[in-house]
Formats: C-alpha cells, sequence, structure tokens
C-alpha cells in the first residue's frame, strides 16, 4: 500500500485549475520530490495533502486516510514543518505547538 496516493486530484480557484488532474504514488522508504515551475500547483497539492486545503474532486490518501472525510486521521499520522517562521517570540514553545494546533483544530 503506497505511503501518499494521489488520483485525478482537482483543485480550483475562481474557476481556473491550479492542480488539474494530477496523479501519482509514493510507497514506504521512496524518496520523493516535487519539482515544477511557479504556478504548476506543488504547494497547493502539498496542502491539500497536509488537510490544510480542501479539493475540489480526485482521491487524496494519506497513510491509507482520505484527506477529505479523514483530515483528524491523516494529521494525527504526519509530521508537517511549515515553509515560513510562523512562530510568536512572547510565546514558549509549547505555547506556539498549541496555538498551532488550535489554528489547524488539531
Amino acid at each position: 500500500m503506497p505511503i501518499i496516493q494521489v488520483e485525478n486530484l482537482i483543485k480550483k480557484y475562481n474557476g481556473n485549475e491550479a492542480v488539474k488532474g494530477v496523479s501519482f504514488e509514493v510507497k514506504e522508504g521512496e524518496s520523493f520530490g516535487f519539482l515544477g515551475p511557479n504556478g504548476a500547483g506543488k504547494t497547493t497539492t502539498i496542502n491539500i495533502l497536509c488537510t490544510l486545503l480542501g479539493f475540489d474532486s480526485g482521491l487524496a490518501l494519506v497513510n491509507g486516510f482520505d484527506c477529505k472525510r479523514e483530515a483528524h486521521k491523516v494529521r494525527q499520522s504526519i509530521g508537517l514543518v511549515f515553509q515560513e517562521v510562523t512562530l510568536d517570540n512572547e510565546l514558549t514553545a509549547y505555547e506556539n505547538l498549541k496555538f498551532h494546533c488550535y489554528m489547524y483544530n488539531m
């Protein structure tokens, strides 16, 4: 069973397709990278797989959990490092983690 399974994934913004029928699998132990020009849908696809963004159609499974119907289970099964530094220097490490969990409904 693949760790990540994506089939015909589509995400639209105001009628424009940001992700256009993307399909791929990542098996346990494989290294995988997304390459492509700006605007190709890489960040959108990753945000869908992390359940930070919904999608219009297709299939997105992470660790066997459906990103649309089982977002909580997906989030419990992954680790996420944000691209941008989003820490509040006035909070402790624990408070920062708690805040991010609250913001992402974890």
